[in-house]
């Protein structure tokens, strides 16, 4: 797990690359690898590439980047782990291929060479890279199915920059810092930025499954090589229905190897271990694939102590009943107050979904892993959210009223009228489902968003609320991750689930929150390959797909485990920074009142929008 930066000088007009603003990217990017540190220019001068090091595979220097290749022809910077790295070495070798490391990045190169980029769709792992074609005079730049790992762009005046973060891009001090009315939008609507947009008109985010190049016309149109609703349209097609045991077999083998892929590492391997069946399946079957030392992690807050909020007493259980090396950190009020300011500096875009990745990781790191798998996508992939059922239930039974002559639009105007806008009891957007609900985009909208277009105005002014909706087309973005559609319920959810909330919120937040840490975060459940052998099998399965995950290990899980009712992972954030009890002074201090409070606060330009 790395920074990667770039900048390419593709107008001959702009001069060569300004080495020490490259230099100012990647070290702008220290935390995210302490391990190392390298830089490449071009003999012309025109092409740079640098790299922050977080060794995980090969530790040798001989695994530094930016790598060349052995005839000298292709560089790469590389951010991520191609987890079945040896099984394509091994192909690569037995057609001519040599190797001087035992690196994934070196065999990235090779793969590039022998493949060009028919080499993504092989790739089983999280990554971004820049990769630099000498013969050709092109830079590719690509990123993983999900976008587990980021990589972001700014062109301007026939240069090209790119960076793992938002915030290197703009210490570099050639990107200008004006911010994007469509980036603050999306954050007011989502609770985060929703790509491709960044916070920052001059920055945009390479899209998930795709792949680019940067040549002497600047950066090409993105190309998909992988997309998430394509692969489940192709299996609710295709697919056969099979029996309850074949599909318990097969769900289990297929989480059981992607547990497997991801324990590869030259560095010790710890997991997040919460209360919940996600977490504790993956110690189960990482147990199972062979990982004999094997450190868990939990996350404890002294406000929730005797709570059923308490994930501690139960983890601690978990971690006797498959013998792992278990250690529980507890964060007080006090500590989380000193590390606050911290944790806003880290953030690289807003978001009001972060702290618990920030509190977690850095409790994995208090304990000294580099690396740490987590449970993350379970729930996407399975269904453990409400939004499975609530949406394609408001789709139903709001299509047929929504054609009724004005109803949509009466009852919207009769609920802002009479609904107080920060009630409690009752939300305005009840008032739109007419508007909203009769399509899974709309309803899905409706559902995960925070604030809504009617409150834009109030919070960013009129204008740049026109201006920011315009422009980011919230609706549309939204549908773009229902092309193809899957056209099955439950395969649209996973689609919009995976492609939205989980891509843009929880993913980013893992990596910039982790990062801070210089700790690898990898997710299991969360994997270009897996979802291949998965979406068959969400095709023809019913009901509770979540037990599929848990009944997986040999020997199921402790039955505790089971008993114990889902509560999420929370942080007492409002209880911490307004000190109100939950129900009493921070009662409003939900997901708008922190979105607000965290634009306003650390990221507002001075002068307004």
């Amino acid at each position: 797990m790395c920074g990667v930066a770039a900048i390419v000088a593709f107008d001959p007009r702009a001069g060569q690359v300004d080495r020490e603003e490259l230099r100012t990217i990647r070290d702008a990017m220290r935390s995210r690898g302490p391990d190392g540190v390298g830089e490449w220019i071009s003999p012309d001068g025109r092409v740079g590439l640098a790299h922050r090091r977080l060794s995980i595979i090969d530790l040798s220097d001989a695994a530094a980047q930016p790598m060349m290749a052995s005839d000298g022809e292709c560089v790469i910077a590389f951010n991520g782990e191609i987890y079945n790295f040896r099984d394509l070495r091994r192909g690569l070798e037995a057609a001519g291929h040599r190797f001087r490391t035992t690196s994934d990045t070196e065999v990235l190169l090779e793969l590039y060479r022998a493949k060009g980029t028919g080499m993504l769709a092989e790739l089983r792992g999280m990554f971004a890279f820049a990769l630099w074609d000498g013969p050709h005079r092109r830079m590719l730049i690509a990123r993983d199915l999900y976008g587990i790992k980021p990589l972001y762009i700014a062109q301007d005046g026939g240069i090209v920059r790119l960076a793992s973060q938002v915030k290197a891009l703009l210490a570099g001090g050639g990107v200008a810092r004006r911010q994007d009315t469509a980036g603050v939008a999306g954050f007011f609507l989502r609770g985060y930025v929703p790509e491709p947009f960044t916070l920052y008109r001059a920055i945009r985010s390479l899209p998930a499954g795709s792949f680019a190049w940067v040549d002497k016309r600047g950066v090409s149109d993105p190309q998909l090589f992988a997309s998430v609703p394509a692969i489940l349209t192709d299996a609710a097609e295709h697919s056969g229905p099979t029996s309850d045991e074949e599909l318990q077999e097969r769900f289990r083998r297929a989480f059981l190897e992607s547990v497997r892929y991801h324990l590869v590492a030259d560095v010790r391997v710890g997991v997040f271990l919460s209360s919940g069946r996600d977490s504790t399946s993956t110690v189960a079957l990482a147990r199972e694939a062979g990982a004999t030392d094997l450190k868990t992690v939990t996350l404890s807050f002294a406000n929730y102590q005797g709570t059923r909020r308490d994930e501690a007493p139960l983890a601690r259980e978990v971690a006797r009943h498959y013998k792992t090396d278990h250690s529980t950190v507890t964060i007080s009020k006090a500590e989380f107050l000193a590390e606050f300011p911290r944790i806003i500096e880290a953030m690289d875009q807003p978001t009001t979904d972060a702290i618990n990745s920030y509190l977690v990781s850095w409790a994995a790191a208090q304990c000294g892993l580099k690396v740490a798998l987590s449970g993350t996508g379970g729930d996407e992939l399975l269904g453990g959210y409400g939004t499975y059922r609530k949406v394609p239930l408001m789709v139903k039974y709001s299509r047929v009223p929504s054609k009724v002559p004005l109803l949509p639009t009466a009852l919207h105007r009769a609920y802002l009228a009479l609904t107080p806008k920060r009630s409690t009891h009752i939300s305005q957007k009840h008032g739109s489902v007419l508007i909203y609900g009769p399509t899974y985009a709309g309803a899905y909208f409706l559902k995960r968003a925070v604030f809504m277009p009617w409150d834009l105005p109030e919070l960013m002014g009129a204008e740049a609320a026109r201006d920011g909706l315009e422009r980011l087309d919230m609706t549309g973005l939204i549908e773009g991750a229902l092309s193809p559609d899957p056209s099955r319920p439950f395969l649209r959810m996973v689609a919009l689930e995976s492609c939205m909330y989980m891509r843009d919120q929880l993913l980013r937040d893992i990596d910039w929150a982790s990062m801070a840490h210089s700790l690898e975060v990898r997710v299991p459940l969360v994997e270009h390959h897996l979802l291949r052998e998965v979406a068959p099998l969400l095709v023809h399965s019913h009901g509770n797909r979540k037990l599929y995950l848990a009944r997986s290990p040999a020997g199921g899980l402790p039955p505790a485990v089971y008993t114990r009712g889902k509560t999420g992972f929370s942080v007492p954030v409002r209880e911490w920074m307004l000190g109100g009890e939950r129900g009493g002074k921070g009662k409003e201090f939900g997901r708008r009142g922190w979105a607000r409070h965290l634009y306003n606060t650390a990221f507002r330009p001075e002068g307004g929008l």
